[in-house]
């Protein structure tokens, strides 16, 4: 498959990408950006954000991870089952009963400004890292297979990739991001089924029976670990993280949560989230159905190890033809901009809601200059943070780098929610941010300090330790206040 044929290949999607935003985005203002007017079809929202939670970071990390841990990351999936539960029964009505654009809307209201300040800003600082090691992964990628042997550097092909998705997301934002990924969910989804196909057939095998068989006789199909409960990959450890991976990344999530409330309503949403999960689950074990088999295959024909680039290795290089090369590109491209573009579009949102508060400060006319402007600085803070990531990532999976480092960042999140909606006590807001910002130190410390003297590792369930020492912090720190506050949280 040669660079031309790819760099057409991502043109014509890119080209169908900017169409749907021009038919999507007519008569738009910051409404239209932020909210969708309330007016997404909660079936085509569910389709959407299967690609945005999947992102290139399942698409190439997952399967080139099973080599190391067999299929240990559906002990996270199944977690996540819980916590869309958790979601769709808890959240959701709460943020249609107060009728919130940003989520973290709620923080002022239950305790202060203070509190909303806080929690977007370690949302921005989640979101900024999180998108641009899936954008990292994804740049990576396309820099090793088509731009590199065109004399591009790296900074150049993160830029056109970050002014690509900016493109399509400037005028309409939100409104138009529910459309895209849409179409760019079927494309992962296509390029995961020929994945299947074609390996499979290379491996001498027929039949959804065989496929199915060869994978349960792997030695790499084990999902369940039990032995070892010191270790990261006990199912406890896994099965929980992943329950709160999913409130936190998804539920407190501004990213995951404007998808979700652009429905018309709470029942369109809670819908949508039900299909999702169930929608979601399968598609994680086809990706590590995937990983077994690419695994098997890279074995027999290839030498050297591959890990996060095994899939792109054998689609691009291993001359299967270039119908599997030509699918993965677009699989990958797909991947990027679901997750990307949203997340350029979640940060807008939040910056200028929660931070800038622009319905408060500013008129009508100048609301609208500003998001505009914040949307530009964001594109430019991704790709400088993205350049920034080809001098510090050089080992192991990036899925389990992305995690960690989400149960440092997105801890004192579900703490500051947990406390909210669990307790009726009140904080001073303007303790808050220490609280915030120490919980994760002290998380680290505590990590460190159990690994150390008792081999024992916390994995991503260092966002459970995270979140109960914000919990903890906020009820020492109640104990200055004798006032309660009551908040009416059941559905609308």
């Amino acid at each position: 498959m040669t660079s031309t044929q790819i760099l057409i290949t991502i043109a014509c999607y890119f080209a169908v990408l900017v169409a749907i935003s021009f038919i999507v985005g007519r008569k738009s203002d910051n409404a239209t950006f932020f909210r969708g007017n309330r007016s997404s079809p909660w079936f085509i929202v569910a389709f959407g954000m299967i690609g945005a939670s999947l992102s290139g970071v399942t698409f190439i990390s997952v399967p080139g991870a099973v080599e190391e841990g067999a299929m240990n990351y559906f002990q996270v999936v199944l977690g996540y089952v819980v916590g869309y539960l958790v979601i769709g029964t808890v959240l959701l009505p709460l943020y249609y009963k107060m009728n919130l654009t940003s989520i973290y809307s709620y923080l002022n209201d239950r305790y202060g400004s203070a509190a909303q300040f806080t929690g977007s800003s370690f949302f921005i600082l989640s979101r900024v890292v999180g998108a641009s090691f899936r954008l990292y992964l994804v740049a990576g990628v396309l820099q090793e297979f088509v731009f590199e042997s065109m004399g591009v550097e790296f900074w150049q092909t993160v830029t056109l990739t970050v002014i690509l998705i900016w493109l399509y997301t400037f005028k309409s934002g939100i409104k138009t991001i529910v459309w895209t990924d849409t179409l760019q969910t079927l494309f992962m989804l296509i390029a995961v089924g020929v994945g299947i196909y074609y390996i499979s057939d290379s491996l001498n095998l027929n039949g959804i029976g065989e496929i199915t068989g060869f994978i349960a006789d792997s030695d790499l199909s084990q999902i369940f670990f039990f032995d070892d409960w010191k270790s990261g990959q006990h199912f406890v450890k896994q099965f929980l993280s992943g329950a709160f991976i999913a409130i936190v990344m998804t539920g407190l999530d501004q990213d995951m949560m404007q998808k979700n409330l652009t429905c018309r309503s709470l029942k369109d949403a809670q819908k949508n989230m039900f299909w999702f999960t169930i929608v979601l689950t399968f598609v994680n074990l086809l990706f590590l159905g995937l990983g077994v088999l690419l695994t098997a295959f890279a074995k027999a024909e290839l030498t050297g190890g591959y890990k996060d680039s095994l899939f792109a290795c054998i689609s691009v290089q291993s001359g299967m033809g270039i119908g599997i090369g030509l699918v993965f590109i677009l699989g990958l491209v797909a991947a990027a901009y679901s997750s990307a573009d949203s997340a350029l579009t979640s940060l807008t949102t939040s910056f200028s809601v929660d931070i800038l508060r622009l319905e408060k400060n500013y008129d009508k006319k100048k609301q609208s200059w500003m998001r505009k402007l914040v949307h530009v600085a964001f594109s430019i803070l991704l790709i400088l943070v993205i350049v920034s990531f080809e001098y510090i990532i050089k080992d192991a999976s990036v899925i389990t780098k992305l995690f960690v480092f989400a149960g440092y960042t997105y801890g004192p999140l579900l703490g500051l929610f947990g406390f909210g909606i669990l307790t009726k006590l009140q904080v001073n807001h303007r303790l808050i941010p220490f609280i915030a910002i120490a919980s994760p130190f002290i998380a680290y410390a505590l990590s460190t300090a159990a690994d150390y003297y008792f081999g024992f590792e916390f994995g991503f369930f260092i966002l459970l330790l995270n979140g109960f020492i914000t919990f903890l912090g906020l009820l020492i720190a109640s104990a200055f206040s004798n006032q309660k506050v009551s908040i009416d949280v059941s559905p609308a």
